[in-house]
């Protein structure tokens, strides 16, 4: 318990005072075109942890924070989430992926931003509205540990 707290602490540092990390890149989400909206209108059941179980695994929750570990296996499609609060994510690994909002339409393909991302990556992210990550690799696992800050 010691380790995760130790990590969600470094995740935070990384991400609030840093502008590039020393073995990866850290982005603002603007550099992504992901939408964002009002939480208050999106529906409860499709929060990531009730939606998409399977990729959304609780480390840590209490009134201040949400700890995820996300993994989307190679040629898998997640259900389509949101996440409601401000994050902070570490992307550990990952090849090219599609994110699509809850109707289909392309959010962002890996495959057409215009340098490659480079792992271990840190960003900062506003609330997601509803989405799926599909993850287009052979051999890689999407994997990520998200910090969502309750307001």
């Amino acid at each position: 318990m010691r380790s995760i707290r130790r990590f969600v602490i470094a995740v935070i540092c990384i991400s609030a005072f840093s502008a590039t990390s020393a073995s990866g890149q850290t982005l603002e989400d603007k550099s992504l075109l992901y939408r964002t909206g009002n939480p208050a209108d999106w529906p409860k059941e499709q929060d990531a942890v009730v939606s998409a179980p399977g990729n959304h695994k609780i480390l840590l929750e209490n009134d201040k924070v949400r700890v995820l570990e996300v993994t989307v296996l190679p040629k898998k499609i997640e259900p389509v989430h949101h996440h409601r609060w401000n994050s902070v994510l570490y992307i550990m690994e990952a090849g090219h992926f599609i994110d699509r909002d809850a109707e289909g339409n392309v959010i962002m393909d890996s495959r057409k931003i215009p340098e490659p991302l480079v792992f271990p990556l840190t960003m900062y992210k506003k609330p997601e509205a509803p989405h799926s990550v599909e993850n287009l690799s052979d051999t890689k696992t999407i994997r990520l540990i998200r910090v969502e800050m309750k307001e």
